[in-house]
């Protein structure tokens, strides 16, 4: 696998940097200040904001010896001090031990924070190439593996699923489109009650129960968040359709396309990035209004197997991307454009297509009423995309930036909700009728 960086231009000073990855890692506790050099990277081409791996800004290293208290650091563009308030202070007050804030105006990174720690030991500090699973997050990027598959012919979105995945089309899902399952009418908001003896990472069998068994409700007559069927069902279709995974499809096409820094089954080389999972209180997953949804397969929430070497390294596409605020932010701020990355991947119909409000109803998973589009979810003021734990990215209709709030802290949203009300933004979603 080839390295994303390439040289790129300083925002200050004018000389050229090389690109380079960051590939040290600090072993003990640490207290880090901004080296006095410090300058934020952007990477240009083809017309295009790449967002390759954010490359951590310089940093001094005052080693204290033993476990502690991180301050925040990074950077803020003029005007955006009170982002980094906000966050300073969540870290403060122990609302978050581990998290990246990145935003983005005008094709440019103007808020990269980090804060708290990457380690359950708080030994390791968030750095801005930390690597953190956002959970429902991740099912944008799958959605766009089948985006793929449809741009080239391989798929239609109005066609039923059974012309392509023969052993799907039974016990009332013969009819079921690539269009209800995208937009979460397939009735197959959870995994049934037979794949309760499956075991987490059992890809083939967690898909093989989908297709033999019948919905919840008639597809295309409610609405209901797939939770954590999201991705099987997506990588059911292409494998039937192509003869290639979600993952392939992501890796060889969607990823460089993009030049994300998020990861499907994160490589060796990156495993040292990633950030442990960790509970804000001991019941949080019994609190959850989606936990009915959420407890087939076991596991999801536990993070003895999310923070697993196995689970990183595997592909459960509903949940586990692994990326950055930076990537998150980044791919947020060009979702609109005429010129943009994803644009040019998917091509001007299917692009808007992609970002199309498709229906509007009561989410039975989240208990309110919301709009989805292919992709997204989408109100008058924005689009976005969240997940359970309180990660968040959004790219704000009204006030032309974009945001991303990745946290490894499971909680609820309410952290990501300071940062958007500093900056004008509403992260609650209803309905965009």
């Amino acid at each position: 696998m080839g390295s994303p960086f390439v040289v790129a231009q300083a925002e200050s000073g004018g000389c050229q940097l090389p690109a380079l990855p960051y590939r040290g890692r600090v072993r003990r506790a640490v207290v880090i200040k901004p080296a006095p050099s410090g300058v934020p990277l952007l990477v240009l081409q083809k017309r295009v904001l790449w967002l390759a791996r954010a490359v951590p800004t310089p940093l001094t290293v005052q080693d204290d010896g033993e476990a502690g208290t991180l301050k925040v650091e990074g950077f803020t563009a003029q005007g955006y001090d009170a982002v980094r308030e906000v966050f300073q202070r969540l870290v403060d007050e122990g609302r978050e031990t581990g998290a990246g804030v990145s935003v983005w105006r005008d094709g440019r990174e103007v808020v990269r924070l980090s804060g708290g720690w990457a380690d359950v030991e708080r030994r390791r500090p968030w750095r801005d190439d930390t690597l953190v699973q956002p959970y429902s997050l991740s099912k944008t990027f799958a959605t766009l593996a089948a985006l793929v598959a449809v741009r080239d012919g391989a798929l239609a979105l109005d066609e039923p699923v059974a012309a392509y995945w023969k052993e799907y089309g039974v016990e009332g899902k013969e009819r079921t489109t690539l269009r209800q399952v995208l937009t979460h009418q397939a009735g197959q908001p959870r995994f049934p009650q037979e794949a309760a003896n499956l075991d987490l990472l059992d890809d083939a069998g967690l898909r093989e129960s989908l297709a033999r068994t019948a919905p919840e409700y008639a597809p295309g007559t409610a609405l209901g968040e797939h939770a954590l069927t999201y991705g099987h069902l997506i990588d059911g279709i292409l494998r039937a359709a192509t003869g290639r995974s979600l993952q392939e499809v992501y890796d060889s096409v969607v990823r460089p396309a993009l030049a994300l820094d998020a990861w499907f089954g994160v490589p060796d080389t990156e495993l040292e990035r990633v950030a442990d999972l960790e509970y804000a209180s001991p019941d949080w997953p019994r609190q959850l209004h989606a936990a009915p949804w959420l407890q087939i397969p076991d596991g999801a929430l536990d993070t003895r197997r999310v923070n697993s070497r196995d689970w990183r390294q595997t592909v459960f596409a509903a949940a586990n991307l692994h990326t950055t605020a930076t990537a998150m932010a980044g791919f947020f701020s060009s979702i609109t454009s005429e010129e943009g990355p994803l644009r040019e991947l998917l091509g001007p119909q299917l692009h808007t297509e992609l970002l199309t409000s498709q229906v509007t109803g009561h989410d039975q998973v989240f208990g309110t009423r919301l709009t989805w589009t292919l992709g997204f979810l989408r109100d008058r003021g924005k689009i976005a995309k969240g997940g359970i734990g309180g990660s968040a990215a959004w790219w704000s209709l009204d006030h032309r930036h974009s945001c991303a709030y990745l946290t490894r802290r499971l909680d609820d949203h309410s952290r990501a909700a300071e940062i958007a009300t500093v900056l004008g933004d509403n992260l609650a979603v209803v309905g965009d009728d």
